[in-house]
């Protein structure tokens, strides 16, 4: 990943860094008798894939909640949930969280209601967390124990869920309103520490990946990953960003010493905002109406503009990058427009590289902007697959076939990153490489064929450029002398296998400085 030509016969690896790349024989005479020689036997080298944006945290509970990602209708949640209970033995006294339903692919195309999850329990708290992780439905208890009832207004940045034509709850919470309820019930779940802590990081290591984001991290969060540091548990390095509107603030000034340096692999990278929802649940923020949507819905901001403003200001007079969820146009013109203000008067020069998570809907008038700030964006291309049906029909054949806009963000010049946003889908790098090349939906529609781009420039998304947003460039991304021995091993090379086979090139092996953390089997 150092030139689009280079084909290097060997590596020297020497106390976890690279020492030496080139001819097989010349790394011999160099190496010494005492060298450990491993033949990959036509197997393909490449740099460790670098995980540009996701919550290994959220990703180690998620491991030990009930599992909805395979449900396909609401029967399918009750029995899973009720399953879970049974297995678990849970009581009145605990509750149950479920992840990864999507009413999108649900027989009834809908989100569950407390009616559907009543079925499985009207004693024990019950919260399912759709697979985007911005909404969320409740069961008659937990309504009843968070006081949510037909009085109680939406709260801003949320929507609570009415009985049609009334205002009673129904159980659905969507955004901010998830909040009324996170914390009581999830002091109430069950939760093994030591399967959690284990489930966290295996998931990306099995993918290839040895470094891990953290974004959106709250005390608790920074805490156990602390902890984990402390005991010498993380096997990856882990870049944290404490959540601004969860006393982020407040939490990096108090881990100072992990800001921009890793100890024990854990660093504090900078800060994170969430300015929007969801595109595939329709509250993503639009300058534009949804499709077939009353009033000419466009969703809503989580913040207001002052306030973003103000965190964004703060983040650059300290210094520190900052990352900010958009995932409509309207969060981009936010968050571009409050980064223009926050740098106008900053005469010290110094390069933040800021963010744009997800960028789902970003206008090139927006790639524009963001070049010109040396923004990156960093592209959640899975959603090409995934929902890539569901946003045509969402935004129409014109703007449903621009989304995740790889090829024009990367003509402008912009370093491009691509992640998966683990738990909403696994960190399958070669997946997220295929979508970039081919850009097949589900339902095999091609979903804008002027954005594709070649093999190569998709690997460097989850590599060189990704360690660029990091800022470590110079220590990680590509295989070259003095930098890091973070290496994955494949089973063929992407830049040679049929194309459409890229998706299915299996990790052989995870090396982290110069060690193996992770073998197939």
């Amino acid at each position: 990943m150092e030139n689009r030509e280079d084909k290097p016969e060997a590596v020297l690896v020497q106390n976890g860094v690279i020492k030496k790349v080139g001819h097989l024989d010349e790394l011999r005479n160099i190496a010494g008798k005492r060298v450990k020689e491993y033949d990959l036997r036509g197997k393909c080298l490449m740099p460790a894939f670098i995980d540009a944006h996701s919550h290994i945290t959220m990703a180690g509970q998620v491991s030990v909640l009930a599992d909805l990602t395979e449900c396909m209708n609401y029967n399918d949640i009750v029995q899973k949930l009720k399953s879970y209970i049974k297995d678990h033995h849970v009581t009145a006294k605990q509750a149950v969280l479920g992840f990864g339903y999507d009413h999108n692919t649900l027989c009834e195309e809908k989100h569950p209601t407390r009616q559907i999850l009543d079925m499985v329990s009207q004693d024990i708290p019950i919260m399912i967390l759709h697979i985007s992780g911005h909404m969320a439905c409740v069961n008659s208890k937990v309504l009843q124990m968070c006081g949510i009832t037909r009085d109680m207004d939406d709260p801003e940045g949320g929507v609570i869920g009415r009985e049609d034509g009334g205002r009673e709850p129904n159980g659905y919470l969507e955004e901010a309103a998830m909040a009324l309820v996170q914390s009581r019930i999830g002091k109430l779940v069950k939760i093994s520490i030591r399967k959690m802590i284990r489930g966290m990081q295996e998931v990306y290591i099995q993918n290839g990946i040895t470094t891990i984001q953290d974004g959106a991290s709250t005390s608790q969060n920074i805490a156990l990953l602390k902890s984990m540091a402390a005991m010498h548990l993380l096997k990856t390095d882990v870049v944290a960003y404490p959540l601004m509107t969860a006393n982020g603030c407040e939490v990096l000034h108090k881990n100072r010493k992990y800001v921009g340096a890793y100890h024990n692999r854990l660093k504090i990278g900078g800060y994170k905002l969430v300015l929007d929802g969801s595109p595939q649940g329709r509250s993503a923020w639009m300058t534009e109406p949804y499709e077939g949507e009353p009033k000419g819905y466009c969703a809503y901001p989580w913040l207001k503009d002052e306030q973003v403003n103000e965190y964004v200001k703060k983040a650059v007079d300290e210094g520190h990058q900052i990352l900010a969820h958009c995932n409509g146009d309207a969060a981009g013109d936010q968050f571009i427009t409050a980064y223009e203000k926050a740098v106008a008067n900053d005469q010290t020069g110094r390069d933040m590289r800021p963010v744009m998570i997800h960028c789902q809907t970003a206008r090139t008038d927006q790639l524009d902007r963001m070049k010109e700030l040396g923004m990156i964006p960093s592209i959640f291309v899975g959603h090409v697959f995934y929902w890539g049906d569901v946003h045509i029909k969402n935004f129409g054949q014109k703007r449903g076939m621009r989304i995740s806009p790889v090829k024009d963000a990367l003509s402008r010049g912009l370093n491009v990153t691509f992640h998966q946003d683990t738990p909403v889908t696994k960190p399958n790098m070669m997946h997220s490489v295929w979508c970039a090349v081919k850009r097949i939906s589900k339902n095999g529609t091609i979903v804008g064929e002027d954005q594709k781009i070649d093999v190569y420039d998709a690997l460097k998304c989850i590599t060189i450029n990704a360690a660029y947003q990091y800022f470590e460039e110079e220590k990680k991304g590509s295989i070259r002398e003095g930098k890091m021995a973070d290496l994955v091993v494949l089973e063929k090379n992407p830049l040679e296998v049929d194309q459409m086979k890229i998706r299915e090139i299996r990790v052989i092996e995870t090396i982290k400085e110069g060690k193996t953390i992770y073998k197939a089997q």
